[in-house]
């Protein structure tokens, strides 16, 4: 069996390269991207959808051309990139990418190849009065999370009193800036450029407040194809391939050729940060750094799920005796509105009242959090409320009509008590669910738990003690309120 060992071994190689998934995989470039970050980095073909263009694009096919390849696009979300390439999901990630110590520090990152200045948005009307972050002392001001624009923000918020607002996306920022839900932006000048063009009364101010640059990034181990792809990016700075992609999509200015001198005097093999930064801190440093906000988080999102949860019981109960006592027409509609709810998703409900409904109501984001948790899980928790008062036996019903009970009586002395009984098991279980479901708010700006712990992973470059400290405080919150109910149905059953 030993002698027949290596003939097996030999054979199963030659079946796995002569696989068409093999060959195919091995001629391809797979590289991740964020298509929701749209132009000029990623985004879908207006033309043909089904295609993506932008400048990491254009990249992306450059060095599957060096490589003798074929690109392969992988959507991946711009938060995930890190981990996603760490696992081998692809080959390297493009998608505006920042050169950090972190990243340095984790995975195998390329030569910059663009450099970008972080600078202040502000409305037009406040041109003169904010023209630096120390001008914006105790203001909101908004960014994207695990960005060196917010490490320059939250860099502020200690220097100057400014509140950074963290968004998921690189468009509602500059949306709501001229909405006037935040009274600044700070982000790269491609972000900005694009955010003054789609929204009219907003300006850039001229002050660079940082500098950065995009990279390229790929797992630990694939040194030997970073240095290759290192290659292809010099020889196209030398013959000018990257300048006319950044030309193409009206990018080029006067900072790329002195990052293009820069990192063609380096040394071929020399992989040192151009990007200014403190040494990457021990996972006990990071943990003692970040532990006050995700603590702090912890406190948001108790606060939010307990108030929303008073607002889905209050709310569950008015559904649910609607449609038991109700008049036909009263119970259709609140069947209907509980049909609506309950079929659509809670991410789309959210994004409705807060961005959907921006130009008729302007909601805070914290009340906009709780409305749609609280009337989501109202709708849930209004068909637990009908079931357990529809399972109370007829017959106590007539027995209380019969001694001259009230319907009010009925329900409040006989009906209510037993339907409480037997809606607390399934009301625990949706108060523990939406402290869960609560992480959702956070595309709403609503730094809660799930936020700041994503933000510590990406900044750390790892969710391994991130995710243990968000699962350990999830447990804190949710086990004592299960305890409990587990001892009210206890002592009700003594009874």
């Amino acid at each position: 069996m030993r002698q027949l060992r290596p003939a097996i071994l030999a054979a199963t190689a030659i079946v796995l390269v002569a696989s068409p998934t093999f060959a195919q995989s091995s001629m391809e470039l797979r590289w991740g991207g964020d298509a929701e970050g749209g132009a000029p980095f990623v985004e879908a073909d207006p033309a043909d959808p089904m295609r993506v263009v932008g400048f990491e694009v254009d990249v992306a096919q450059l060095l599957a051309d060096g490589l003798g390849r074929v690109p392969r696009f992988v959507q991946v979300g711009f938060t995930s990139l890190d981990a996603s390439v760490a696992r081998g999901d692809f080959d390297i990630g493009l998608s505006g990418l920042e050169d950090t110590p972190a990243r340095r520090a984790r995975l195998a990152v390329t030569v910059p190849y663009y450099e970008f200045r972080e600078i202040l948005t502000v409305r037009e009307a406040d041109r003169n009065r904010y023209r630096a972050l120390a001008d914006l002392r105790g203001r909101r001001i908004a960014t994207l999370g695990a960005t060196l624009a917010y490490d320059l923000l939250v860099t502020a918020q200690a220097e100057h009193g400014v509140v950074p607002i963290t968004y998921e996306d690189d468009v509602h920022p500059y949306s709501d800036l001229a909405l006037g839900r935040v009274d600044a932006v700070v982000l790269d000048a491609v972000l900005a450029e694009r955010g003054v063009r789609r929204n009219a009364g907003l300006v850039n101010q001229s002050a660079d407040l940082g500098v950065g640059y995009y990279v390229g990034i790929l797992a630990p181990g694939q040194t030997a194809l970073r240095d290759r792809i290192n290659g292809i990016l010099r020889q196209a700075m030398r013959d000018a391939r990257l300048e006319a992609i950044f030309r193409r999509w009206n990018m080029w200015n006067e900072d790329q050729p002195r990052l293009y001198a820069r990192v063609l005097a380096s040394d071929a093999t020399e992989m040192v940060p151009l990007s200014a930064g403190a040494a990457v801190p021990s996972a006990w440093e990071a943990t003692r750094r970040y532990l006050p906000a995700l603590v702090s988080a912890a406190v948001i999102t108790v606060i939010l799920s307990c108030a929303a949860m008073l607002l889905a019981v209050a709310a569950g109960v008015l559904i649910a005796s609607g449609r038991v006592y109700g008049s036909r027409p009263l119970q259709v509609a609140l069947t209907g509105w509980v049909e609506v709810v309950r079929g659509t998703p809670l991410l789309l409900q959210l994004f409705v009242l807060y961005f959907g409904l921006a130009a008729v109501v302007q909601l805070p984001a914290f009340l906009a959090a709780l409305i749609g948790l609280g009337l989501n899980y109202a709708a849930y928790e209004s068909e637990i409320y009908r079931s357990a008062l529809e399972a109370v036996p007829r017959g106590q019903l007539d027995a209380a009509r019969t001694l001259g009970f009230t319907e009010r009586q009925t329900l409040v002395l006989v009906r209510g008590p037993q339907a409480f009984r037997l809606a607390l098991a399934p009301m625990t279980n949706d108060f523990v669910a939406l402290l869960k479901d609560s992480s959702l708010v956070s595309v709403i700006t609503v730094v809660e738990l799930t936020k700041q712990t994503s933000i510590f992973a990406a900044n750390i470059g790892s969710w391994v003690v991130p995710g243990a400290l968000c699962a350990a405080l999830y447990l804190v919150l949710s086990l004592p309120l299960a305890r409990l109910a587990r001892r009210l149905e206890k002592g009700w059953r003594r009874g």
